[in-house]
């Protein structure tokens, strides 16, 4: 592999305009792509097989016109006065009007009246249902001109009206001017002085903001102070962007071919820059350290630092890609997608790290190094290279008993909130006290309860002898629904053609990630329930909610299955690249405490609100349902990168004569430096999305950061070497026969310093 990478490297090196123009040209064709194409995402988070998506996709071949999502919209009065005057009365009723009148809106009144029912019956039927419960709600229809407007609700005191309303498509299929729409429609009732609170559901998320750039203004930073020169700084930064715009832009180009969601792109860039960056700097190190220490010519140093740096990058590179597409296996369509753009985004940058950034050394030629950095090397060539990791190692291998019992302390306190973590879809609860959608869930909560901000769409169908629903049987189970302890409200929406399927609203008493309404949906569902059997029907259940519920729970399912696709196909890689037994084991149980410790920060901060005004939110609230999974995935990669360029220096040091703890402590103190660089480097662009608007991409980008945090300077800086000191040469041990079996894949390049050296012996000997 060495070999190989090196003549590539040389090849760039002596031909840099061939990769050049080839990289651009990709990157030109790309974005010609994209202009044909356009740009097609989406918010949808579909799982096939869970029961809210088996609903879903019944009512959209049986009843098509109610399959779509649910939204809101809140009408507030001004502080101390009513929403029932006659202006206000009127300006709620044209507005609401205008808003069934859009395209995709379900107007409920044609709805309805397929079932025969109409909306002032409903409304009778639905308080005679709640009277016969023993209790009256604190709101009512919302009536003009002695008609109830249908959809819209009245609190009690008078001061906020709900409208609720369904559109004929999910949410993540309208196109983007009918959220707009419905919103403008809504505003009209500002002219008698009311306020529209749009829900969450109608508000667009921005997906990347100016805060993310912070991260590449502090890998910038870092790239200078370890590399010591605004050129070699920029080639890193360079690549890194030339990486991203072709694996992002790509994602975008084709994204009319595939399902992608608006934080697919995203996360491709977060990966993508990190991976780029990193990549990058560890060959351009590499180069100058053989320019600085061993007096090679740049092109000489260049093409050996793709040979040697390079098969590192390549395989940690294939372990992060590996780790991604272990994604695949789930079968979750979007995070197939978003595993795929993720591993898409990594694949480039190794590319380019191999390929574009020894054609871009070419044209830099000897100024990598300045004339200065030369003279300081020259006369510090005897001395150590990093006294601080120098001093720093030998005292870890001494205290090494010390330092791997303080590590499993301390992660497994950071750990302990993970037993509370709680998994869903952050929602209006969770938004930022200033935002509309926040005002609206508290407004709603306040005035009509919180079940109201999660409404559950049912689907009745007959079971047994009766082939069809009669109004008899719908009456009564919408009586018994009433009942229920955690039921709010209850109507009845209408029937299919051939009335053997009817749409239910229900409104929970309790919120929409409260742990009652979940055992309110399983209950509902449950084949057995008293009122499926006593009105000889089915009742399926979805909605927001129910999607949500599911989600969560398909989830936790499948992490142990990709957690352990994941863990075996990693140890295989890094038992062809290091030989070892112990290594890869020593590297699996070390991410397995740095993942726990991340997620219990992640919980402590996101869930339960600790420091959340630092990090720019208001409120906790449950974790990004699919986080864990996606976290895992990249934190696995990203772990093995520093693994395999810190442990492949201690190898290499082992494999050049050094033994015992000194390979330890000399390996780390070759690289230790870049892989500290590395790491700050990948914290910060992380961390920069910490920032970003969306809760779900703060969320993403916290526990990225923290999770590299950790795993480089807690696991690989502190534990990896105490563990490697306990174990001295025989964490190099390999069975013989196993030994035999394994390819020899040359990652410290020392069949590549052979030849070259034999190469050059046999030059002298013939001049």
């Amino acid at each position: 592999m060495s070999t190989f990478l090196y003549k590539l490297g040389k090849s760039a090196y002596t031909k840099p305009w061939y990769f050049i123009i080839s990289w651009i040209a990709i990157l030109g064709i790309v974005l010609a792509i994209l202009g044909v194409n356009g740009i097609h995402v989406s918010s949808e988070m579909k799982i096939e097989g869970t029961e809210s998506q088996k609903v879903l996709d019944q009512l959209a071949k049986e009843l098509p016109e109610a399959s779509g999502g649910q939204a809101s919209i809140l009408f507030k009065a001004p502080q101390g006065e009513r929403l029932d005057t006659e202006e206000r009365l009127g300006s709620i009723a044209e507005a609401v009007n205008k808003v069934y009148n859009l395209e995709y809106v379900i107007n409920p009144i044609e709805l309805a009246a397929k079932a025969g029912v109409s909306t002032s019956d409903a409304a009778q039927g639905n308080e005679a249902a709640q009277a016969a419960a023993g209790e009256m709600p604190p709101f009512s229809p919302l009536i003009v001109n002695g008609m109830p407007i249908p959809g819209v609700m009245l609190a009690s005191d008078g001061s906020v009206a709900l409208f609720q309303f369904q559109f004929t498509v999910q949410q993540m299929s309208l196109p983007d001017s009918v959220p707009d729409s419905v919103i403008e429609a809504a505003k009209a009732v500002e002219k008698a002085g009311i306020t529209a609170l749009p829900s969450d559901s109608l508000m667009s998320k921005p997906a990347i903001g100016s805060t993310e750039a912070i991260g590449i203004v502090v890998a910038a930073v870092v790239l200078f102070m370890t590399l010591g020169s605004v050129v070699a700084a920029g080639l890193p930064l360079m690549t890194a962007l030339m990486g991203v715009g072709i694996s992002v832009g790509g994602a975008y180009a084709f994204s009319k071919m595939f399902h992608m969601t608006d934080l697919t792109p995203v996360l491709a860039l977060m990966v993508g820059l990190a991976v780029g960056i990193d990549y990058s700097l560890f060959i351009v190190n590499r180069q100058r350290r053989m320019i600085l220490e061993q007096g090679l010519s740049a092109q000489e140093a260049a093409s050996r630092a793709v040979g040697t740096a390079g098969s590192a990058v390549f395989f940690a590179g294939l372990t992060v890609i590996i780790a991604l597409c272990g994604m695949l296996v789930i079968g979750i369509g979007f995070l197939s997608a978003m595993a795929l753009v993720a591993a898409l985004a990594v694949l480039v940058n190794v590319l380019v790290a191999l390929t574009l950034l020894p054609a871009l050394l070419a044209l830099v030629g000897e100024r990598i190094c300045s004339a200065k950095a030369r003279l300081k090397s020259s006369n510090a060539a005897q001395q150590t290279r990093n006294r601080a990791a120098q001093r720093w190692v030998t005292a870890v291998v001494k205290g090494r008993w010390i330092i791997i019992v303080g590590v499993i302390v301390l992660l497994g306190l950071a750990a302990i909130p993970v037993t509370k973590m709680e998994m869903g879809i952050p929602s209006g609860a969770t938004a930022n006290l200033d935002t509309p959608a926040r005002q609206s869930y508290d407004a709603i909560s306040d005035g009509f309860g919180e079940g109201f901000n999660g409404p559950l769409l049912l689907v009745v169908e007959p079971q047994g002898s009766s082939d069809i629903l009669s109004p008899e049987t719908l009456g009564l189970l919408v009586h018994e629904l009433q009942n229920h302890d955690n039921v709010s409200l209850v109507s009845l929406m209408g029937l299919n053609q051939t009335s053997d399927m009817a749409i239910i609203s229900l409104i929970p008493e309790t919120g929409p990630t409260d742990t009652e309404t979940k055992n309110l949906v399983q209950e509902l569902r449950a084949s057995d329930s008293s009122m499926a059997q006593a009105n000889d029907v089915s009742i399926g259940v979805t909605g927001f909610t129910a999607i949500n519920i599911d989600m969560s729970s398909r989830l936790a399912e499948v992490f142990p299955l990709y957690v352990g696709i994941i863990v075996i196909l990693s140890l295989i890689i890094l038992l062809l690249v290091f030989r070892s037994i112990i290594v890869p084991v020593k590297a699996t149980v070390g991410f397995l405490l740095s993942i726990l410790a991340t997620f219990g920060v992640t919980t402590a901060v996101y869930q339960w609100g600790w420091l959340h005004a630092f990090f720019g939110f208001d409120t906790g609230g449950p974790l990004l349902s699919f986080m864990p999974i996606m976290v895992t995935g990249i934190l696995y990669g990203l772990a093995m990168d520093y693994q395999v360029f810190l442990v492949s220096s201690m190898r290499e040091s082992y494999v050049h004569g050094h033994h015992g703890t000194e390979s330890v402590i000399h390996g780390y103190d070759q690289a230790s430096r870049v892989v500290v660089a590395a790491a700050v480097i990948m914290v910060s662009v992380f961390a920069g999305f910490i920032f970003a608007h969306d809760i779900m991409i703060k969320q993403i980008g916290f526990a990225l950061a923290v999770g590299i945090l950790i795993d480089a300077f807690i696991i690989r800086m502190a534990l990896v070497p105490a563990v490697m000191a306990v174990f001295g040469d025989k964490a190099w041990w390999l069975p013989k026969w196993l030994d035999r079996l394994l390819p020899n894949l040359d990652v410290e390049g020392d069949k590549l310093i052979a030849k070259i050296k034999t190469k050059e012996g046999t030059s002298n000997i013939i001049s």
